[in-house]
C-alpha cells in the first residue's frame, strides 16, 4: 500500500512533550458558574428527593387507604352477616314460640278439660265405691247381729276392759231388737252390765253410761271410722286440704 493512500485514511498523532507545562488556572466566571453548576445540581436532588418523597407518601397513603376499606368492609360484611344471622335467629325462634303457644292455645284448654273431666268421672267412681262398701257393710253387719247377736256383747267386753277402772254405776243402752235377742240367748248379762232397751238407737248401735262419761261403741261408730280411713287412702288430697 502506498504512503499517500494511508496518508489519505488516518490521521497522524502527535505525542505531547515531556516538558509541557499544565493548563493554566480558571478564571472567576468559571470559577462562579462551576459552583452555579454545584448549587443547582444540589437544589435538583434536593427538589428530586422531595418529590418521590411526597409522590411515595400520598401513593402509600392511597394504597393504605384502599386496604383499609377493603379490609374494613369484608370485615364489616362479616360480623354485619354474624350479628344479622343471630338477631334474625333469635328473632325467628321468639316468633316461632309465641306462634306455637298461640296455636297450642285451644289444645292446652281442651287438656285442661278433659283432665277436669277425668279427674270428676275418678272422685265419682271413689264416691260411687265407697257408698257402694259402706252399704254392704252395713248390711252384713245387720245380718251377722241377728244371726249371732252375741258379738255385740264381745264388743261391750272390749269397750269395758279398756276403761281405766271398773264404774259404780253401769248402763249399757241397746236397740230394742238386739235387746230382746241378748235377753234370750244371755240373760245373765242383763242384769251384771245393766242393759237397757232405746227407741232411738238402730241396730247394731251401743252406749255405755257410767258415772263420769259416755262411750258410742256400736258398729255405726266403728263403720264410720273405717269409711274415714278408707276415704283418706283413696282420696289424699281431700285429707291434705
Amino acid at each position: 500500500m502506498a504512503l499517500e493512500t494511508l496518508r489519505g485514511r488516518f490521521r497522524q498523532y502527535r505525542f505531547p512533550a515531556l516538558n509541557a507545562q499544565p493548563d493554566a488556572p480558571q478564571s472567576q466566571d468559571e470559577h462562579l458558574l462551576h459552583q452555579a453548576l454545584v448549587v443547582e445540581h444540589q437544589q435538583q436532588l434536593r427538589d428530586g428527593y422531595q418529590e418521590g418523597f411526597k409522590r411515595g407518601l400520598e401513593e402509600g397513603q392511597s394504597e393504605g387507604l384502599q386496604q383499609g376499606l377493603r379490609q374494613g368492609s369484608e370485615q364489616g360484611m362479616s360480623e354485619g352477616l354474624r350479628k344479622g344471622y343471630t338477631d334474625g335467629s333469635l328473632a325467628a325462634q321468639k316468633e316461632g314460640q309465641q306462634q306455637f303457644a298461640l296455636a297450642a292455645a285451644p289444645l292446652n284448654r281442651i287438656a285442661g278439660q278433659v283432665n277436669d273431666y277425668l279427674s270428676t268421672i275418678q272422685r265419682k267412681q271413689r264416691d260411687d265405691l265407697l257408698q257402694l262398701v259402706e252399704k254392704v257393710t252395713r248390711q252384713v253387719i245387720r245380718c251377722e247381729l241377728a244371726l249371732q247377736p252375741t258379738q255385740l256383747l264381745s264388743i261391750i267386753e272390749e269397750a269395758l276392759s279398756a276403761l281405766p277402772s271398773v264404774p259404780e254405776s253401769l248402763q249399757v243402752m241397746l236397740s230394742s231388737e238386739e235387746f230382746e235377742r241378748i235377753h234370750n240367748v244371755a240373760p245373765e248379762k242383763v242384769s251384771e252390765w245393766g242393759l237397757t232397751p232405746s227407741t232411738t238407737l238402730q241396730s247394731g248401735e251401743c252406749r255405755i253410761v257410767t258415772e263420769t262419761s259416755e262411750l258410742d261403741v256400736g258398729c255405726e261408730h266403728r263403720l264410720d271410722q273405717c269409711m274415714t280411713a278408707i276415704k283418706d287412702t283413696l282420696n289424699p288430697e281431700q285429707k291434705d286440704a
